[in-house]
């Protein structure tokens, strides 16, 4: 009983007689095509695979398969070149044809010579046609007999580079060393004037060796622009010639060939014709057999040039077939069987076209990375289909190895269609449809090729691609889905990583948006557009406009700080962009006559890149879209923008503009020191930008203590000074909590009584418990806007509570705003309030202490948990003495950020090293303080009130800084934006100003945030409850990534460890397809020695480009190298690379040596930068 159903079926069948068994010499997808042929014809077929391909597809599409050679006989490649051990597989099987495909042993007269001795059908041209025509070299002798014009070049092969010299003395640049046995772009190199053609002559002769076996060359003067047109041939045994049209090839780089189109779009019609005569012409003179191609170069005055015939079936013979309907494959078989043209229905007048066909070539080319091979493991694959779609590939299965030994090419796509613009469109619609994870392709590059204008007419050359650099300015594959499954996995295997996280979320479901209700206790759509609040005054009236408004409302306006202050004082600044996007619809009606929503800058501006990784510009973008009708507000310190110390102004002036652009409205602006110069440039930037200015005193202390050096003349002083700066709106900004509600009375009245028309805005801290009892204080006395909280983010070290504030002045003050909405709004913070209890300082209730230590709100829940880190939190209570006595030894300085952590860092500083106050006096100019500390005596945060302390200043910058005297900014060099941007578009994808302001305010957090999103993309788009938690094993999880495109994440399972390289594999579904994704178990040691890997953002590391071999090391340890210069000739997928320096400067390691096997991303030499050596940098 047969053990295969199928087994019989075709013996019956048989188109070919007695004579039914075909071996195919070639690996990957040319062997599937031909075997499906075969099939077709009832003919059994046989693969051949070297032991590195035993898990190739190919193997498997084959009736019976078999290995070359036993195991290490062979390199991989030199296992399909083993011509004996090829034979005697085919003898050994009863094999009755062999097919060479193309590549490898096609074009190898020997090889066809040895399988018909071996009484083995070819299929293909006789041994001694593919010696008269396949080389180049023999080529020429054939056109001259035919009399068909060729390029001029060598008469015959050059053996050194003597020979090449003397042709280009003689003829001139530029040229081209070719190969000529060969093909594929492989043992090519175009020269041009000025560069080395010796060189290129041995690299040429190296690379051909290495693909073909065999290093003859000759050169040719190269063509401008020229087309690259082909015509394919098919002969019969009789003498008999037909053409099948012809392909415009001319779209190549590294003179292979990429896309295909047939027939020729612009080619003139008798041009087309010539052509088509001269290819038959030269068929018939050679007496050539079977299906062959007739290769011509147009020029562009459309003079046609023999150059070859290519004695094998092509890769691009698909786009043939779909406009003529003829199986060229299965012509190929039938005419080796003896069969004529006339037997198979082949007349030249018979033969017609139909339509168009477009071939692209998807290959595992990376190219961003000048198409360097990528290497590695499928991990997900989707193919194209539909009508007019033709897909032939080779190993393309999810789990597929993607080898460094062979070719890059995954899978041919031919599309055909009526016309052209038909079938470019038809090609572009499957290239989007393709889904191809785990290695790099090219698919970006072919979608961006097909849209450029040039091939959209047809008026493309051979070196188009190689002419036309904005083609490399590709659209990337954002790979979304593969990026946060790599996430979830890594979260799964080693636990949640945001520094600070202290525990697992309590909550372990999403939050509940609630429900809001008119005063008919109607339910309100959210989704309708909010009503029109403070913003829409604003962008009718412009700030002036707006701040009288603001001035003339009858009551106190609210700003809510939940979105920013509230949680950075609370929950380390953790707070998310889902979660305020999840509530935002809401909060734009809840709060729609609020002043605004401060939600943007201070250290929610780090914080996002740093801990949680994402972008904040886009958290700003996300948010305005969400509610357009309230006013964002920012916190702006000054001339510092939002970082820690003093920029160039034309630095802040940048920034500034940008946050305008993208959402900010209204910038509370304020300087650490209450440093006017240092303040004015804040504020000179935001009038530039058109945004409404909140110049802000600094509230420090208690001013009613007597003798208070911050008492009520000092601060009537600074608003004084700020009222003749200029600005919209008057800032009272209290860090600490320490307003009590006689001072904010006393303070808030006596500016009012001075400058009735300004209007005054107020900010506090609840860490004495009093800020709404001040608030309310402030309100009476006439502060038009006062800050609060949500309930349920409110208190302690945060603002008071909105609803706390409310009811305090019901019926006596107008506030514009629904308290029954705004809370039914809080029940959602409730819960956020569990989802980040990892992050909660747990304090327990006020500390009026702050009045003694004078810690500001957000700064006291950090500074605890940094005590806590650094084995101080037993000592707490000895932190904040030290707190106290660090401000008396700093002069009693303003406690703002970036001041207040030179504050708390000298305080640590202190308790760390059991100093006392006179220990620090005494040894000042001996002790290492930490930078904060010396960049505050510096000068480099501004001139404090009342000056610096003396002698201790001079002890402690001694020998290590100088004294600033004058604003720090005025020291600073300008930024050169233009170059910045483009050094960080050399470094990253899709680089916008945003992206220059970021690196500006805070360079390493912004490369270490965009070295993340390489790996795990947009992380703000999942759940916050899988950010901060492992995923439970089958837990489903909807992740949205745009609108109306979600994922459906279901985690199955993590597997065992492996003991060699400390990995495990995570299992999942994704959109239901299973997905595995291997993690790196940190928790456990591997001893197995790795290569040390590139950083691919340093340019004073060149890392290897691909898995391979390096052929030869062309640096030593000392060399002094210039960018581009070759450090390396790696040998990879047939073909030899040049490995080239990205930066200047001296060689300081080489870490590889020749004939050394390397993988993808190893570091091979790291440089040092040669002008920190000489002392030439400026």
């Amino acid at each position: 009983m047969p053990t295969n159903k199928f087994s019989g079926l075709r013996d019956n069948y048989s188109l070919l007689g007695e004579k039914n068994k075909i071996l195919v010499a070639n690996r990957g997808e040319i062997p599937i095509r031909i075997f499906r042929t075969a099939h077709e014809l009832s003919l059994r077929t046989i693969a051949i695979y070297s032991h590195e391909d035993k898990l190739s597809l190919h193997r498997s599409k084959a009736d019976e398969s078999y290995v070359i050679g036993k195991e290490g006989e062979f390199t991989p490649v030199g296992a399909y070149l083993a011509i004996d051990e090829i034979i005697n597989i085919a003898k050994r099987h009863g094999v009755d044809f062999i097919h060479p495909g193309y590549g490898f042993l096609s074009e190898n007269s020997e090889f066809a010579d040895k399988v018909i001795k071996a009484g083995i059908t070819w299929i293909g041209p006789p041994p001694e046609v593919i010696e008269s025509v396949g080389d180049k070299v023999s080529a020429r002798n054939l056109a001259a007999k035919a009399d068909v014009p060729t390029v001029p070049g060598t008469p015959g092969p050059i053996e050194t580079v003597e020979q090449a010299e003397a042709f280009v003395k003689e003829y001139g640049y530029p040229v081209i060393v070719k190969a000529a046995y060969g093909g594929g772009g492989r043992g090519m190199r175009v020269v041009r004037e000025g560069e080395d053609i010796a060189d290129a002559f041995q690299r040429a002769r190296s690379e051909a060796v290495t693909a073909f076996g065999n290093g003859t060359c000759f050169i040719e003067r190269f063509l401008n622009k020229p087309k690259h047109i082909e015509v394919q041939l098919l002969a019969d045994k009789y003498g008999n010639v037909v053409h099948l049209f012809e392909r415009d090839c001319s779209v190549q780089r590294r003179h292979q060939k990429v896309v295909e189109v047939a027939p020729a779009l612009t080619l003139p019609i008798e041009v087309r014709n010539a052509i088509l005569t001269d290819a038959v012409k030269l068929a018939k003179v050679a007496g050539y057999q079977n299906a062959g191609t007739a290769e011509f170069l147009v020029d562009d005055q459309n003079r046609h040039y023999f150059i070859e015939i290519n004695p094998r079936i092509q890769v691009e013979h698909t786009i043939t077939e779909e406009i003529t309907g003829i199986d060229i494959v299965s012509a190929q078989i039938q005419i080796a069987a003896g069969a004529s043209l006339e037997d198979l229905g082949l007349l030249q007048d018979r033969i017609t076209t139909k339509g168009f066909a477009i071939q692209c070539r998807i290959t595992t080319e990376d190219p961003y990375k000048n198409f360097q091979p990528d290497t590695g493991k499928l991990e997900v694959y989707r193919s194209a289909g539909g009508n007019g779609v033709r897909l032939d590939g080779g190993n393309v299965y999810v789990g597929a190895i993607i080898s460094p030994h062979y070719d890059s090419m995954l899978v041919k796509c031919t599309c055909s269609g009526s016309t052209y613009e038909i079938v470019r469109r038809k090609m572009l619609r499957a290239l989007i449809e393709f889904r191809i994870r785990g290695v790099k392709t090219n698919i970006p590059f072919l979608i961006t090729l097909l849209t450029n204008p040039v091939f959209i007419d047809g008026s493309y050359w051979t070196t188009f691609i190689d002419d036309t650099p904005e083609l490399f300015t590709v659209i990337k594959s954002r790979n979304r889905g593969q990026k946060i499954l790599n996430y979830l996995a890594d979260i799964a295997v080693n636990g949640p990583q945001v520094k600070g996280q202290s525990s697992l979320p309590k909550l372990t479901s999403n939050p509940i948006v609630p429900v809001l209700h008119d005063e008919n206790k109607n339910v309100i759509d959210v989704n309708n557009t909010p009503p029109a609040g403070w913003r829409q005054v604003l962008l009718e009236q412009g700030p002036e406009g707006f701040a009288k408004e603001v001035r003339k409302f009858d009551g106190t306006l609210i700003m809510d700080t939940t979105w920013r202050d509230a949680h950075q004082s609370l929950l380390a600044t953790r707070i998310r962009t889902y979660d305020l996007a999840t509530i935002a619809p809401t909060t734009a009606h809840a709060l729609s006559n609020a002043f605004a929503l401060e939600c943007w800058g201070g250290a929610t501006f780090d914080v996002a890149m740093r801990f949680l990784n994402e972008d904040p510009w886009e958290r700003l973008r996300t948010l305005r879209k969400l509610v357009p009708n309230i006013p964002f507000q920012m916190l702006l310190r000054g001339a510092n923008g939002v970082a820690y110390s003093s920029l160039p102004d034309n630095a802040i002036d940048h920034f500034v503009a940008q946050a305008k652009e993208n959402g900010v409205d209204i910038f509370r602006v304020f300087d650490a020191l209450n440093d006017l110069e240092q303040l004015k440039v804040g504020v000179d930037a935001v009038k530039k930008a058109g945004g409404v200015v909140e110049a802000t005193v600094c509230y420090s202390g208690d001013m009613l203590q007597p003798g208070k050096k911050y008492n009520l003349d000092y601060y009537l002083e600074i608003t004084d000074k700020i009222v003749k700066m200029g600005t919209h709106i008057l800032g009272i900004k209290d860090m600490a909590g320490t307003l009590k509600p006689g001072a904010a009375k006393l303070l808030v009245g006596s500016i009012r009584a001075k400058y009735p028309d300004l209007p005054i805005h107020v900010h506090s801290h609840d860490s004495a418990g009093t800020a709404v009892t001040s608030m309310v204080a402030c309100a009476l006395a006439g502060a038009d806007v006062v800050d609060v909280a949500t309930n349920s983010m409110s208190g302690l070290t945060s603002q008071g509570s909105v609803n706390a504030f409310l009811a305090s002045v019901d019926g006596t003050i107008n506030t514009g705003v629904d308290a029954k909405k705004v809370t039914e709004l809080d029940a959602y913070w409730a819960e956020v309030r569990l989802l980040y209890s990892g992050f909660d300082a747990d304090l327990k209730g006020p500390d009026p202490e702050v009045y003694d230590h004078e810690i500001p709100g957000g700064q006291l829940t950090n500074l605890l948990f940094q005590a806590q880190q650094l084995g101080l939190g037993e000592q707490w209570n000895e932190t904040k003495r030290a707190y106290k006595e660090a401000n008396e030894l700093l002069g009693d300085i303003v406690k703002v950020t970036p001041t207040s952590k030179v504050v708390g860092d000298l305080a640590q500083f202190m308790v760390t090293n059991k100093l006392t106050s006179d220990d620090v006096k005494r040894l000042a100019n001996s002790l290492d303080f930490p930078d904060s500390v010396m960049d505050f005596f510096e000068g480099l945060m501004g001139q404090p009130y009342g000056g610096f302390p003396e002698p201790l200043r001079t002890d402690i910058l001694k020998g290590k800084r100088k004294k600033l005297t004058t604003r720090p900014g005025l020291e600073l060099a300008p930024f050169d934006l233009p170059k910045i941007k483009e050094e960080l578009e050399a470094r990253f994808d899709d680089i916008d100003e945003c992206d220059v302001a970021s690196y500006n305010m805070y360079p390493k957090v912004y490369e270490d945030f965009r070295k993340v999103y390489e790996e795990f993309g947009d992380l703000s788009v999942i759940p916050t409850k899988n950010f901060l938690a492992p995923p439970a094993i089958g837990e489903e999880i909807e992740i949205h990534i745009e609108k109306g495109k979600s994922l459906i994440v279901k985690f199955q399972a993590i597997g065992t460890l492996n003991k060699e390289n400390g990995t495990r594999e995570v299992y999942f579904e994704m959109n239901g397809e299973s997905r595995k994704i291997v993690v790196n178990d940190r928790a456990q040691k591997v001893e197995t020695i790795a290569k040390p890997k590139v950083d691919a953002h340093d340019p004073f590391q060149v890392g290897a480009p691909m898995a391979g071999v390096i052929v030869e090391v062309k640096v030593h340890k000392g060399s002094l190298i210039k960018k581009g210069q070759p450090v390396a000739i790696l040998s990879a997928m047939k073909m030899e690379m040049v490995i080239s320096a990205t930066a200047d400067g001296i060689v300081q390691q080489v870490l590889v040596n020749d004939g050394e096997a390397v993988d993808a991303s190893d570091l091979l030499v790291v440089l040092e930068d040669d002008t920190l050596i000489t002392g030439d940098k400026q």
